[in-house]
């Protein structure tokens, strides 16, 4: 059995339920006291009963071996307004209070565990107080509003968590997301890096064989230009095309070097 504490905290709409019922609650007993005896006891015991309640559901930190003594003596005070004047039988809403406490500070077996011992001790009190049928018939409004107000806190906790996790997975693709984009970026430019790298060493290779020829086309035709004038012409042309032709490789080699534009 789990006992983790507040495993689910109330949230404003919650609290100020709670504190309104709470509220609605002392102040019809205290208009209904059938001895000013009795006004001190009430007073008192609302007020344990508050400071209970308000501390648990403030105060989150509570150690888990203090849960079960602590639902126990608030059930006690519980039971105790319940005695002073069994006709005020409303006091019993304060066991569907309890209930939701339960549910909210409880988890798994334990949860409905204690909600079911709540849910009989509205029953069981109002049935020994005010006989079986009468107390019976009293009691089972506020025992089925303490089951359905304990499962509505189930499902909020469930879908709270829910959506938590979904959130958590959904913040987690995005990091993956952008992680992937930026090694998709970093490869995308090593293979760019690479790309013009590879061009480079063609550019160089292939200019170097094409200024090789010149320069060989070159040195023929200054000897040609002394011993045979006549072949100078046809030589000059061939130089020319060399020329040409390294010009536009080079033009079009520095063309791809270039980053493109998106």
């Amino acid at each position: 059995m789990s006992t983790a504490s507040n495993t689910f905290k109330p949230g404003r709409i919650g609290l100020i339920f709670m504190y309104v019922v709470y509220a609605a609650v002392v102040v019809r007993a205290l208009s209904k006291v059938s001895s000013p005896k009795l006004l001190p006891w009430y007073l008192v015991l609302f007020f344990v009963y508050l400071v209970l309640v308000s501390a648990l559901l403030w105060r989150p930190g509570v150690p888990r071996v203090l849960l079960h003594p602590y639902m126990l003596v608030q059930a006690s005070i519980t039971l105790m307004l319940l005695s002073l004047d069994p006709e005020n039988d409303f006091v019993a809403v304060l066991w569907a209070l309890l209930c939701y406490q339960a549910a909210l500070i409880f988890t798994g077996r334990t949860r409905w565990v204690w909600v079911g011992i709540l849910v009989a001790l509205i029953g069981a009190s109002l049935m020994f107080y005010l006989g079986p049928l009468r107390g019976l018939g009293i009691a089972l409004p506020t025992m089925a509003a303490s089951i359905v107000i304990s499962a509505h806190v189930v499902v909020s906790g469930e879908i709270e968590a829910a959506r938590a996790t979904s959130q958590a997975t959904l913040d987690e693709l995005q990091a993956t997301h952008r992680r992937l984009q930026s090694y998709a970026d970093q490869v995308e430019e090593l293979a760019a890096m690479e790309e013009r790298n590879r061009l480079a060493r063609e550019l160089h290779d292939s200019v170097s064989q094409t200024m090789f020829s010149i320069v060989l086309n070159t040195r023929s035709t200054q000897i040609l230009l002394e011993r045979d004038p006549d072949r100078v012409r046809p030589q000059l042309e061939q130089l020319q095309a060399l020329t040409q032709n390294a010009l536009a490789e080079m033009r079009g080699l520095i063309a791809q070097l270039r980053p493109q534009k998106e």
